[in-house]
């Protein structure tokens, strides 16, 4: 099949690139190099399967010559934690709007990635598909990034209903791996492995007793190709996540990337981070997955434990700091 993602030089896109790649699919990629790296793709590149344009998925007009058989969006504004949410509302509204006028004019499937941050300030776990959808107040910046999904997911299940457009929805949790982008654009614990390979202080938002499930980019790019193939991933939508049980704070997480790359827990360079310093910020203080629908109707396995997955992280990532010194 010809697969076309969006985003295709990005932590995920490039991951899922390379295993589409591997198993002979032909892949068209697009990525405005706003977030997306050159190097991610650097690999593929001259691969005769692989087609990239330098485009942005905002301008409609940067599909109107591609054609794939499924389309992934991965492109995306994130949660705006030091910026306003006015590019993360406009921005994510507009590409999905393209992307699905794409898919139905062609009549091909759109799977969409979409988050667990949609799941808000739910308190009952683990949170599984049905689940309810609690924001906070609209005068939260930091709620935008999961409403623009929420919005998404709407859309295109309105769209489906609608015109019949064909669709999976993935909301992702915490993927990390390889190629993640080493700023808090890429997640905590981008940002705790340079900091110590820079020899900064690892800063930890709040008092570090939220927690995170994190799935390795393998087993995220696992859950992303059974959407694409699996005939029962039609019109569902499935949260890809690490198995329940491999809930992690985020100090003890940065405790854990201190010994993996210090060799102990010794005197570890931490100071918290109050979330005033964001101005008006709310966080999620627990975020568990239930992957029982996705194991389930996808035949959906995670392999990848935590300490094993950073292992693989941090050498890619003390490999990419060593190339730039």
């Amino acid at each position: 099949m010809k697969i076309g993602i969006t985003g295709v030089a990005g932590f995920i896109g490039s991951n899922l690139a390379k295993q589409l790649l591997e198993d002979g699919h032909e892949v068209v990629g697009i990525d405005n190099f706003s977030f997306g790296n050159k190097q991610n793709i650097s690999q593929i590149e001259n691969n005769p399967s692989f087609k990239f344009f330098e485009r942005d998925a905002r301008d409609a007009s940067s599909f109107t010559d591609l054609n794939a058989d499924t389309w992934v969006h991965l492109a995306s504004q994130k949660i705006p934690r030091y910026s306003t949410s006015y590019h993360t509302l406009e921005d994510n509204y507009t590409m999905t709007g393209n992307l699905i006028a794409k898919c139905l004019k062609d009549d091909v499937k759109l799977v969409f990635a979409s988050t667990s941050d949609v799941y808000g300030k739910n308190t009952v776990l683990p949170f599984h598909e049905e689940s309810n959808l609690v924001m906070g107040p609209t005068n939260v910046k930091r709620w935008a990034y999961a409403v623009s999904k929420m919005y998404s997911e709407h859309k295109i299940i309105a769209y489906a209903d609608e015109f019949g457009l064909k669709y999976s929805i993935m909301r992702f949790f915490g993927s990390y791996g390889p190629n993640q982008n080493t700023t808090w654009w890429g997640g905590p614990q981008a940002v705790f492995i340079q900091n110590i390979l820079e020899g900064k202080t690892l800063e930890i938002h709040g008092d570090g007793m939220q927690t995170r499930t994190f799935t390795f980019v393998k087993d995220t790019v696992q859950g992303i190709m059974q959407c694409i193939f699996h005939p029962n991933s039609l019109n569902q939508v499935f949260n890809i996540a690490n198995e329940p049980t491999e809930e992690i704070t985020i100090k003890e997480l940065a405790l854990l990337i201190w010994e993996l790359i210090k060799g102990n827990r010794n005197n570890p360079d931490i100071k918290l981070i109050p979330y005033e310093t964001f101005g008006k910020y709310e966080d999620v203080m627990r975020r568990v997955p239930d992957i029982t629908k996705i194991k389930n109707q996808l035949g959906f396995s995670p392999s990848w434990k935590m300490r094993e997955g950073l292992r693989e992280t941090i050498a890619w990532q003390t490999q990419l700091f060593e190339s730039k010194k």
